[in-house]
């Protein structure tokens, strides 16, 4: 049960089958599970998931031919005021890129690879497929 005041603006979004809302973990299980089927069906291949480095964590690894893809994936439900693609601030593009530094630094075998980071927003709207947006070389 929601404790705010019905006036309150800001309900929370509700899962596909109109039930429960979906928290913020769910919903972002559930948009980076889609966004890596997504770039699995592109031809990239699967290295890491929620890859940790100090205290930074990147969603996605995969490789692209001899290119090393660090992806950031971006979840929003429908009708929230950003988009998943609007919400990417410069200060997380500078966390992705440090901990994706000392990702690379503790695998030699990824020292010689070209790198790139992707971002895929995921847009999960009720009773509709999903809205998935990949930008490649985004930051």
């Amino acid at each position: 049960m929601d404790a705010r005041p019905p006036w309150w603006p800001f309900r929370p979004r509700r899962n596909e089958s109109g039930g429960e809302p979906l928290d913020r973990h769910e919903r972002g299980r559930r948009a980076e599970a889609l966004a890596l089927t997504h770039l699995e069906r592109a031809g990239l291949r699967r290295l890491a998931t929620n890859a940790r480095a100090g205290r930074g964590e990147i969603d996605l690894i995969v490789r692209d031919g001899d290119t090393l893809v660090f992806v950031e994936v971006r979840a929003r439900t429908g009708g929230a005021l950003v988009s998943a693609m609007e919400s990417l601030s410069a200060r997380k593009c500078a966390k992705v890129r440090e901990t994706a530094e000392r990702l690379i630094a503790q695998r030699p075998e990824w020292q010689a690879l070209y790198c790139r980071f992707d971002v895929v927003a995921v847009t999960l709207v009720v009773d509709r497929a999903p809205e998935i947006e990949w930008l490649p070389n985004a930051f």
